[in-house]
């Protein structure tokens, strides 16, 4: 819940990654500034501790572009390296009030490729994030491969995930708050239906990690001892074989080696959005496109006085 200080904490790891020469970083669900955990210990009928919770999380929020995607997109360019990160994010483009939980890519150039707003926020998250109403699903070309991914419970929806499919998907991200064996074989599922690599990034998550000044703490967390969130961040292969993890009760990072056989040969077998899909039997539309929350409309007035649009 200190923006500054995860900014400086996500370039530090961004630095370490590149060090040990991967050209791709991915980091958990709603890494900056903070994944709000207190919804799923305070009840929703709690308005004034939520408000105080959410008014912290906007303060320590980012808008996109912005000084902070600034500092992320030097460090991404600096390393030459690509960075798939969630962030908590502003609606600047309206009311600044509402936030998203939102997927930011950083090309190795530093540039911003895009950002993908999650479309459901799950559950006690709809207390906290606003649903994504844009159709802003995208693949990006990149150097070692064709580049997308799925926020935690949006990768529960096949349509979403066959649209990544159909559009070349080779590598996905998975940041998450999801852990378990239940989700881990989810992982093992997306990277063997896609026949691509799967990276799940979950943040290991302890009590003591959470500042004493946040008074929901002592109030709603009294009974938590330990580990709220384990991780088990994890990486797997287009054979939903486990490469890398997972990561049980610790920070780190995990590595893993892509060769560029193994984004095409296991196709042969499967490619659900090539050989095995059937166009003439099924049929997928996607919509895309922002929706703005406002149109503004110029009235000029005729000889007559008269206003026309």
């Amino acid at each position: 819940m200190d923006l500054d200080a995860t900014i400086d904490k996500a370039c530090r790891l961004i630095e370490e990654a590149a060090n040990e020469r991967a050209t791709l970083a991915v980091f958990p669900e709603a890494f900056v500034p903070a994944y709000p955990v207190w919804v799923w210990f305070i009840p929703p009928g709690h308005t004034h501790p939520l408000r105080a919770l959410y008014t912290a999380l906007h303060e320590n929020s980012v808008s996109i572009p912005g000084p902070e995607t600034e500092r992320l997109g030097e460090v991404a360019a600096d390393c030459h390296i690509t960075v798939a990160m969630g962030v908590n994010e502003r609606n600047s483009e309206a009311s600044d009030s509402t936030l998203y939980n939102t997927l930011l890519y950083m090309g190795p150039d530093g540039q911003v490729l895009g950002k993908h707003r999650k479309l459901i926020p799950t559950a006690g998250e709809r207390l906290v994030w606003g649903q994504g109403a844009e159709g802003d699903l995208e693949v990006f070309d990149l150097p070692f491969g064709r580049l997308s991914g799925l926020l935690c419970w949006e990768n529960y929806m096949p349509l979403a995930r066959y649209a990544l499919s159909a559009w070349g998907e080779q590598v996905h991200v998975a940041p998450t708050w999801d852990r378990g064996e239940p989700w881990i074989s989810t992982m093992r599922h997306v990277a063997k239906e896609g026949r691509c690599f799967v990276v799940g990034a979950c943040q290991a998550f302890h009590k003591d990690d959470i500042p004493d000044a946040l008074e929901f703490k002592a109030a709603y967390l009294d009974a938590v001892d330990g580990w709220i969130n384990p991780g088990l961040s994890v990486i797997v292969d287009p054979d939903g074989k486990i490469v890398a993890g997972p990561l049980d009760s610790e920070e780190g990072i995990l590595y893993a080696d892509v060769e560029p056989h193994q984004l095409v040969g296991p196709r042969w077998q499967l490619d659900v959005a090539g050989h095995y899909a059937r166009p003439d039997i099924f049929e997928l539309r996607v919509h895309r496109g922002a929706r703005p929350f406002l149109h503004v409309e110029d009235v000029a007035e005729d000889a007559d006085g008269q206003g026309s649009v």
